[in-house]
């Protein structure tokens, strides 16, 4: 029997909204069974999803009114999201287009946004409690296991559906969270057109999935006479499968073109031409399935300008300090080991160059060979060695997620699933320091092991000189760091 849920009253107010979304947060065991599963983890994901949006007044048509462009893949969904929603918004002048990301940085309501910009916090907690109050008047749920309230990101879905529908959104841009067969966002009938980025085991080798499985999973997102899009991949095996998975829904199936020499991204790294290439090749195919007009190149005219002026904050970015001239953020979310290693490579492809590093990563990745894969790609772009770039570095700071120094986190960035052993004993820093001794050994600066993002914020602010400080390894921690440090202004895709 479920328990009976109370109404209160409750103030509507985005802090409130907060509040309760953050007891929809899984805890850390949780979290990395349905990681370790793909997604799969529960067989009734889908039809869950779909009750709750019954629940709070919809039909499974009605998402398609939404005009969605679904986008998944392991690496660079993100970034092809945010080039995909600057083309399409830069094509229908006047309209709005909704664009679904996660994680957020500093905001949740970074993740819902209309024309670039996130939900108001007022807009955020309208729609937070429209959703909230619908589920809670009716609490029939379809299975006795199934809890009244969704998890923190199918909440955000459906509250992402609800505010989409209710704004009148002409496009939706929908990135998937994980995998994509069993995603919450997987439930939109038809599309307007899919597409993959490119596939990596990075995210899942400790499991033993193969290239095949993955593909078969991310391809879970391909529907019966919507045009399905891939990037070209680095293994045969997994485009295979994935034209497999068109074919066997009768999806159009298309390996996007390269983008053509010379076009100027406002992403940086070399990896983003890829994602930029799908980004181009799902505008055109939803221009045309929209009946709108647009020229049939590999790269339209039209196209240039939104991506050259793409941005996505948290991703090989810069900004300078607002309290300190002599600081310079180089702020990179880069998390496995591919993306680190663009990472390095931008990192020491300009300047400045880093003279100080904030890292963390999630709890039990592999330190040493996430540290390598960044230090080795900055030293082959700096001309250098290894050891020789390391000693470059004054204060290597690795700290946890942990917002603020009296052990509390900003709502926004409330974690429940940082294992509370593992940071009671810093054991991932402990780890990364470790790491670090091997990877760079008699290294002449200073290596703090700190339990906040703010120990780490104050120890750069009480250096001197002029400093570049490169935060990367997680985009939890480039969040925080943007909170404490103040540089929200970062955060605009304007």
């Amino acid at each position: 029997m479920l328990p009976t849920l109370v109404r209160m009253a409750r103030s509507r107010t985005y802090s409130e909204a907060i509040r309760l979304l953050n007891t929809c947060q899984s805890n850390a065991a949780t979290i990395e069974a349905i990681r370790k599963s793909g997604g799969r983890l529960n067989e009734w994901g889908i039809k869950e999803m779909l009750d709750y949006l019954r629940r709070i007044g919809y039909q499974p048509d009605d998402l398609n009114k939404l005009n969605v462009v679904h986008i998944t893949g392991t690496k660079g969904k993100g970034s092809t999201s945010a080039f995909t929603e600057r083309i399409i918004r830069s094509q229908l002048s006047g309209g709005k287009i909704g664009l679904y990301t996660s994680p957020h940085l500093c905001a949740v309501r970074e993740r819902i946004r209309v024309n670039g910009e996130p939900l108001s916090e007022d807009d955020f907690a309208k729609y937070f409690f429209e959703v909230w109050e619908r589920l809670e008047a009716d609490q029939k749920t379809i299975t006795e296991h199934t809890p009244v309230f969704p998890i923190y990101f199918r909440f955000l879905t459906l509250l992402a559906f609800h505010a989409f529908l209710s704004m009148g959104v002409d496009a939706t841009v929908l990135e998937v969270g994980i995998g994509g067969t069993y995603d919450s966002t997987n439930i939109v009938p038809r599309p307007v057109v899919t597409g993959v980025s490119a596939l990596g085991l990075d995210h899942t080798a400790v499991l033993g999935n193969t290239i095949e499985e993955i593909a078969t999973n991310k391809g879970g997102i391909y529907k019966a006479g919507v045009p399905a899009l891939s990037v070209p991949q680095e293994q045969a095996a997994g485009l295979a499968v994935l034209r497999a998975c068109a074919d066997r829904v009768g999806a159009p199936f298309e390996v996007v073109p390269p983008l053509p020499a010379g076009v100027l991204l406002g992403l940086r790294g070399e990896h983003q031409r890829v994602n930029a290439a799908l980004a181009v090749g799902l505008a055109k195919r939803f221009l045309q399935v929209s009946g709108r007009s647009v020229e049939d190149t590999d790269l339209p005219k039209a196209f240039e300008a939104p991506l050259a002026a793409t941005r996505w904050p948290g991703r090989c970015q810069t900004a300078q300090d607002e309290t300190d001239p002599h600081i310079t953020w180089l702020l990179d979310g880069a998390h496995t080991v591919e993306s680190l290693r663009s990472c390095g490579e931008w990192a020491w492809g300009g300047a400045p160059r880093p003279s100080a590093l904030i890292f963390n990563t999630s709890g039990g990745r592999q330190s040493e060979v996430l540290l390598a894969a960044l230090l080795d790609a900055g030293a082959t772009a700096a001309g250098t060695d290894r050891a020789a770039l390391g000693a470059r570095f004054k204060d290597v700071i690795f700290c946890t997620n942990v917002t603020y120094t009296d052990g509390h986190f900003k709502g926004d960035l409330t974690a429940a699933a940082i294992d509370p052993n593992d940071l009671a004993a810093l054991a991932t820093q402990r780890a990364l320091a470790d790491a670090w001794g091997k990877l760079v050994p008699g290294f002449g600066g200073q290596v703090h092991v700190v339990p906040s993002i703010e120990h780490a914020v104050n120890i750069v602010r009480a250096g001197e000189g002029e400093r570049a400080v490169l935060v990367a390894g997680s985009l939890h921690l480039v969040g925080g760091v943007m909170e404490v440090a103040g540089l929200q202004n970062a955060l605009s895709m304007e």
